[in-house]
């Protein structure tokens, strides 16, 4: 039976001019973090099971690839990679110097249910801050999360980060009368209020919360569209309402405050968040969330680790591509090589090689046709399907003079360089 052409449902394969785009982001998120002065960290591909079964319950195996590797320990392969930061700096204790500010760029994996935007492998960035419990902290992130997005030439037209506080939602939700062992529930349900028909969520909310006097109360909630309509309903005695408030104040401090937005809704999904809560979304709405994050100052005390105040954010690259794509926002392929060296006579094969490796060694990128006794014709084929460029021809009558021809394949010019002078010729015409 033959193997199958095609890889494993979820997954993507990555030709070269995929692997070019892809990049064209990482290198970006890299330019990104280093802007803020994150430094970049890394995990294991896997994982024990029960650092993801202890903070969501065994329900989440359901979404994990899981394995028993031949000792019998219960393996998963990561999902993300906030468990995996927490566990490390709850080993790393009172010894990691204060703030952390980390960032990765990591390969992922849920199983789940594919839909647009969604796969079950795919690469995301996280950038994270430990160690702060002031408002500051989340201000900071969230700039980040932003300017990762202008880097690609997104602007406020584009997307919008929307903000809320779990904080908040849950003191009035327990104002409004709902009991606190229904806000699980209620926070699943919010998640993916948007996902889903006005009559589904009444529905279903209608199951949770059996007092339609606190239904109203809610529906009245989710009905504000700033924090002053929020005090108008509920008062004003509430610190996570003034944490909000200094949130945006410091936004608008960085110049941002046109991408924030208040937004009740946002809730996420994940039940370690404890603060601040954010989301950004494309402006048109045809995607998911591109970007979200949070504040999570109890994860790393649940790992075994000191109480520690957290906050972070993930971007993965299935989303934030299609909107690129969307958008004609994308590079053009690089060349493969600088530089294509072109035999001009059969005897030049040799010189051809030992040119190479000499131009190599000066950090020249180069290649040449691994054919002996190519035509001239062939050969700057070649060149073009590597995207050279330049073209060195060797031999003919330029090498009985001492010369090479040099081309620029972009512009068709020509000149003749002398041999000696090769290294810092080509050096003026490249860029390095």
């Amino acid at each position: 039976m033959a193997a199958p052409a095609q890889g494993p449902k979820g997954t993507r394969d990555f030709y070269p001019e995929d692997m070019a785009f892809q990049q064209y982001i990482f290198d970006s998120w890299h330019s990104s973090c280093k802007k803020y002065g994150f430094e970049q960290y890394e995990g294991p591909m896997f994982e024990h099971l029960e650092i993801y079964t202890q903070k969501s319950g065994d329900e989440i195996e359901k979404q994990l690839y899981t394995f028993e590797d031949k000792a019998g320990r219960k393996i998963a392969l990561r999902p993300e990679l906030t468990p995996t930061l927490a566990r490390m700096a709850a080993a790393g204790g009172t010894n990691l110097k204060r703030p952390v500010r980390w960032y990765s760029i990591s390969r992922l994996f849920r199983y789940e249910k594919m839909q647009k935007g969604r796969l079950r492998e795919f690469i995301q960035l996280n950038m994270d801050i430990l160690g702060v419990e002031e408002t500051a902290a989340d201000a900071e992130l969230i700039a980040a999360s932003i300017d990762t997005m202008r880097a690609f030439g997104f602007n406020q037209d584009d997307f919008k980060v929307r903000i809320s506080s779990r904080t908040l939602l849950e003191e009035l939700f327990l104002q409004s009368g709902v009991e606190r062992g229904q806000l699980k529930a209620l926070y699943a349900l919010l998640d993916k209020k948007n996902k889903i028909s006005a009559d589904v969520f009444s529905t279903e909310l209608s199951g949770i919360v059996a007092h339609e006097t606190v239904r109203k109360k809610i529906d009245e909630l989710f009905s504000s569209r700033t924090l002053n309509d929020v005090e108008q309903i509920f008062g004003t005695d509430f610190t996570s309402l003034k944490q909000l408030k200094q949130l945006f104040s410091l936004l608008d401090a960085y110049g941002l405050d046109s991408y924030a937005v208040f937004d009740i809704g946002i809730v996420r999904g994940l039940a370690y968040y404890t603060g601040i809560v954010f989301e950004l979304f494309d402006v048109k709405g045809n995607l998911r969330a591109i970007a979200g994050g949070g504040r999570y100052d109890n994860l790393v005390k649940l790992y075994g680790g000191p109480q520690t105040p957290a906050v972070g954010f993930a971007v993965g690259d299935v989303v934030l591509g299609e909107l690129l794509k969307s958008k004609g926002i994308a590079p053009p392929q690089p060349p493969r090589s600088d530089l294509f060296l072109i035999s001009i006579d059969n005897d030049s094969y040799t010189k051809i090689i030992s040119t190479a490796q000499k131009l190599r060694n000066m950090g020249i990128s180069c290649e040449f046709s691994l054919k002996e006794n190519s035509n001239i014709g062939k050969q700057l084929k070649l060149a073009n399907n590597a995207r050279s460029r330049f073209a060195l021809f060797i031999g003919g009558e330029e090498a009985t003079l001492g010369k090479m021809r040099l081309k620029n394949l972009i512009d068709g010019s020509e000149e003749l360089v002398d041999v000696d002078k090769i290294e810092p010729t080509l050096k003026t015409r490249m860029v390095f």
